[in-house]
């Protein structure tokens, strides 16, 4: 008995070794499938300095180093407590709800435009700040100091002292179509740099009611807080907007956000480098847009040009002559469709100048020589 059981042990013994071999070196040869069925999937070959047509990722790359953070900050006093109008309140916890001050962070984009440390941004994004920092993708943080802004188009220039800044390359923004792909690049919601995109929905957008001076370009790229004073890049990733503010009733992005074109920032930007504001020809007179309603009681065949509501005592276009009730039509011979047109077509001229105003009175063309002024400063 005892050498059956020997014999049956070592017979159970060579077999498990004989399954234990087969299985692991060739499992194909076992009557079942083992545990787990090998999975077979097709790989693409890694690319070799391919560039995908459906990609943007070079633009992106190229774009990036150029936008940068910035961190502002701050002091406001906390409102006063409603109860320390009580004698009896303020007699015992008056010392405990006195007005304190407090800092406040906000947060914003910027684009670097200068190897010599100029950024490019919205002046919402830093009014009223005490400090303003500055963070690069390269990991570089740093001071900023305000240059000047110019509430009116909501551009402000900053300057920081760093070396090798990656300055982007300006775009052709003037000849930009409605169609073209467009990237926004900025800071959304403070969650780090981000690129989206979208097309050109509109060109020279105004009566926005953001700005007093309006000629945006309007995209479906998502610009969201954060986002305002990034840039906005063409598919080779040259700048040719700076992201400003976004169309929501939620805070955000609903696919319609503006930019401001870069060959005007670039304009006030030069303006505001040489002497730290902005100057711009005034005429001294308020405008309302003509409507078909307007035109029939001026016994006009349609609707033209924009009216003179008001004239400045003593203004320019006082001094010239102008009145209220005229209709102006052109400046220079350049037509004039709206009062957006008008007040960015007067801006642009250089004060001093002695232009023609073309204006309808009693039905009749008019023209009218008008020395330009001086815009006053807007707050």
């Amino acid at each position: 008995m005892y050498r059956l059981w020997l014999i049956f042990a070592q017979t159970a013994t060579v077999l498990l070794a004989i399954f234990f071999v087969v299985s692991t070196l060739r499992p194909e040869l076992l009557p079942w499938k083992p545990r787990g069925e090998i999975v077979t999937v097709k790989e693409a070959a890694p690319a070799i300095d391919t560039v995908r047509q459906d990609s943007y990722a070079r633009a992106a790359e190229i774009a990036m180093p150029s936008v940068v953070n910035i961190f502002t900050s701050k002091e406001v006093n906390e409102p006063h407590h409603p109860f320390m109008n009580d004698p009896l309140f303020e007699r015992f916890f008056g010392e405990q709800f006195e007005s304190r001050p407090r800092r406040t962070s906000s947060l914003g984009s910027g684009v670097i435009v200068s190897a010599n440390g100029y950024i490019l941004t919205n002046h919402h994004v830093v009014e009223a700040a005490d400090e303003v920092e500055v963070a690069l993708v390269d990991g570089r943080k740093t001071k900023a100091s305000i240059i000047g802004s110019d509430p009116e188009t909501d551009l402000a220039v900053l300057k920081v002292k760093l070396e090798d800044l990656p300055a982007i390359t300006f775009g052709q923004s003037q000849q930009v179509k409605v169609g073209d792909v467009v990237l926004a690049v900025g800071n959304p919601f403070g969650v780090g740099q981000s690129v989206t995109m979208g097309i050109v929905g509109a060109l020279s957008r105004s009566q926005v009611g953001i700005n007093t001076f309006e000629d945006f370009i309007q995209t479906d790229a998502a610009i969201n807080p954060g986002n305002s004073g990034g840039a906005l890049t063409d598919t080779t990733g040259n700048l040719i907007g700076i992201n400003t503010a976004i169309y929501s009733r939620t805070g955000g992005s609903l696919g319609i956000g503006f930019a401001i074109p870069i060959h005007t920032a670039k304009q006030i930007m030069e303006q505001i480098i040489q002497s730290g504001g902005v100057i711009r020809g005034w005429l001294g007179v308020s405008m309302q847009d003509m409507t078909e309603e307007l035109a029939e009681s001026f016994n006009l065949d349609h609707a033209v040009g924009t009216l003179i509501a008001s004239v400045l005592r003593e203004g320019p276009a006082d001094k010239a002559g102008i009145k209220p009730g005229d209709i102006l039509i052109a400046v220079n011979g350049k037509s004039v469709k709206n009062s957006a047109e008008m007040l960015n077509l007067v801006a642009a001229l250089p004060p001093g100048e002695t232009v023609t105003v073309t204006v309808i009175r009693n039905k009749q063309e008019k023209s009218i020589p008008v020395k330009v002024g001086v815009r006053p400063q807007q707050k």
